[in-house]
């Protein structure tokens, strides 16, 4: 076997502050925060004089951890594009949730605005999805059956 278990995700914010409350508010738990610099993380990333902040939230079963870094330094060159559901490279994160709405209501107090709207699958599950932090999009789905 090559592979054992997918460990995470990851992706940059600009306000490491916001996107923590953003994941606690839709159910996860902070795990730790660190700062990160040095030859070994500028190895990593291709770049040079690398100092970033990095939080890793997970799910409340331990299985599932998001990693949200925002970095010092050095200065990006560009942002990711805020492009449609639909464009190859856009990064999406689905989490599986008690009741749509209400995690949908909590998360509009930290920004999060609709992509589309509350679909409803026959009877099987209510879906949609969100801009999160960085304009990531979150998918919440919540299972009927």
């Amino acid at each position: 076997m090559t592979i054992h278990r997918m460990d995470h995700v990851g992706f940059v914010v600009e306000d490491l502050a916001a996107a923590i409350a953003f994941f606690v508010e839709l159910g996860l738990e902070l795990e730790g925060e660190t700062t990160v610099e040095g030859a070994w993380v500028d190895q990593l990333v291709g770049l040079e004089g690398v100092r970033s902040d990095i939080a890793v939230v997970r799910t409340p079963d331990g299985q599932g951890r998001v990693e949200l870094s925002t970095f010092h330094r050095p200065v990006a060159t560009g942002s990711a594009p805020w492009e449609p559901v639909n464009t190859p490279g856009i990064p999406r994160l689905t989490f599986v949730v008690d009741a749509v709405e209400d995690v949908l209501d909590r998360l509009r107090g930290h920004g999060a605005e609709l992509v589309g709207e509350l679909a409803q699958y026959e009877d099987y599950c209510r879906y949609c999805y969100v801009r999160g932090p960085a304009g990531v999009i979150i998918g919440l789905v919540e299972e009927l059956r």
